[in-house]
């Protein structure tokens, strides 16, 4: 008996064909060929999104489909437990939700499984790894990248260039605090790579103000802001002055350098110029280097966060340390706190750079500013404090501030940089750092504190709430060590685990 000829099954495709061939035929019609390239390109973008949008929804219908024959292939009674193991003895057809992704709004739909008294379950869920809210994780990993280059105004509008109208400004800031919450997990499962012994290893900390919303203030500077604003102090303040409306925000780098031995001169110049035939010698470039920064977190955590870095980098203590900072006190008592605590010996160096600024100030109290005499007068200084000799230099200026009979207050800047000096000695042995070729300025942690905080946190107009701040100082920190592309993938895993935890782990929370 002949058989009769089976019915093909659908194109499950054919609305995305027929998409591509309406685009085909817009190119192929007689108002494309008249126009510019900037237009086509216009044109391929606007329809070639939703072209891409259309293949999604078509491929999301066809595993709708696919769930429901397998589900009757295996008998119409599959079980499904939910996450604290009770199983859903009802199912549902045609559950649907709506997931917005980088080519526009799609319709998710899928089986439901219920149960007396307990959530849904969907299962098809799990295996897209579907998001809590709408928005999917490519358009969250877009926002990220997005709102840590600029404010978050200029990340919508290129989002929207983009995708179209996907991405509320509010909802962009929930994705990208969202999106920074595994990062203190990623970097305690991260292994540094090693370094060999002979590489001195640099700790740098400094900190800079963030302007921030009254509420997100600390205690002691919401109460004086408040105090102030009674007293009626409205008046016009100084250029760049912001009383009482900074949060402190701490940045620290760790990083490697090879050494490089240079001399006094490498770094200050005699006075004239240099000779030719002796060039100075280059300083040692940083390798491997590591950032951390937070504004909620208090300094002394940030500090012990950067000496576990040194101590995952250097276990058994069997390299150089060299902590630099600007000489706050604040800054000092933590650093040797937590060396304490930890006990490593670590060799504390004074920004050398604050050191010639307060050179320069007391040059300026003995010769006219810009003269060659000022010049040779600093230099003689600096010279002899790069060569170990600071309180000697300390002694000079004091005592030709007593043998000149300085007015009151240009003697005073010059007892201010000679205690400064006196009261550091123990941080300007630079004729050891010169020597082992160590560096010397704090240039590294400087440039992260620009880069991390005031091309973004500081931008105008800006002013943050906690975690908003916190959460993009933390991401552009993540980048900046270039290492968004694997955290990504592991906040990815993480978070499907919190949505869509096995039954065996509803019980359990999430470690790191």
């Amino acid at each position: 008996m002949e058989q009769y000829d089976a019915l093909s099954e659908p194109d499950p495709y054919i609305a995305s064909r027929d998409a591509f061939e309406r685009l085909v035929s817009t190119l192929a019609g007689a108002p494309a060929r008249g126009m510019a390239h900037d237009e086509l390109e216009l044109l391929l973008e606007r329809q070639g999104r939703e072209l891409l949008r259309q293949l999604m929804q078509d491929h999301l219908d066809k595993r709708a489909i696919s769930e429901e024959d397998a589900v009757r292939a295996d008998g119409g009674q599959p079980v499904v437990r939910g996450p604290e193991g009770q199983a859903r003895t009802w199912r549902e057809s045609d559950h649907g939700r709506w997931l917005t992704c980088v080519f526009g709004p799609v319709r998710v739909t899928r089986i439901a499984y219920r149960g007396r008294g307990v959530a849904n379950v969907h299962p098809a869920d799990a295996v897209l790894s579907l998001p809590a809210g709408r928005h999917s994780r490519g358009l969250a990993r877009l926002a990220v990248l997005e709102a840590v280059r600029g404010s978050f105004d200029q990340a919508a509008a290129a989002i929207e260039r983009r995708c179209g109208k996907v991405l509320g400004k509010r909802r962009l800031k929930e994705l990208v605090v969202a999106a920074a919450v595994d990062i203190a997990a990623y970097y305690t499962a991260k292994i540094p790579i090693p370094c060999t012994r002979e590489m001195p290893l640099i700790i740098q900390v400094d900190g800079k103000g963030v302007v921030m919303r009254p509420e997100a203030l600390r205690e002691a500077t919401r109460r004086a802001a408040a105090k102030s604003a009674a007293a009626g102090r409205r008046g016009r303040l100084a250029p760049g002055e912001k009383p009482n409306r900074k949060r402190m925000a701490t940045v620290a780098c760790v990083f490697d350098v090879v050494p490089a031995p240079r001399r006094p001169h490498d770094i200050v110049h005699p006075p004239g110029g240099r000779s030719k035939t002796r060039p100075p010698r280059p300083g040692p470039k940083a390798e491997q280097k590591w950032c951390t920064a937070s504004v909620i977190r208090p300094p002394e955590q940030v500090v012990a966060d950067a000496f576990a870095q040194a101590t995952a980098r250097d276990p058994q203590h069997l390299r150089d340390w060299i902590v630099l900072v600007d000489g706050a006190r604040h800054q000092l008592d933590l650093i040797y706190d937590e060396a304490a605590r930890r006990g490593h010996a670590v060799h504390v160096l004074l920004d050398f750079v604050h050191v010639a600024e307060y050179c320069w100030t007391a040059a300026h109290i003995f010769n006219p500013p810009g003269s060659r005499e000022a010049e040779t007068w600093a230099a003689d200084k600096l010279t002899a404090i790069l060569a170990g000799h600071a309180d000697c230099a300390a002694t000079e200026m004091a005592a030709q501030a007593a043998a000149e009979q300085l007015p009151a207050a240009r003697h005073d800047a010059v007892t201010t940089c000679a205690r400064y000096l006196t009261g550091h000695l123990d941080q300007l042995h630079y004729d050891t750092a010169l020597k082992n070729g160590w560096p010397i300025a704090t240039g590294a942690v400087e440039g992260a504190c620009r880069h991390l905080i005031a091309d973004r946190l500081d931008i105008t107009g800006a002013r943050w709430g906690l975690d908003g701040a916190e959460a993009v100082l933390q991401l552009r920190t993540l980048i900046t060590n270039g290492d968004f592309e694997d955290y990504w993938i592991l906040h990815a895993a993480r978070e499907h685990q919190r949505l869509y935890p096995a039954p065996v782990q509803g019980r359990y929370a999430l470690t790191a």
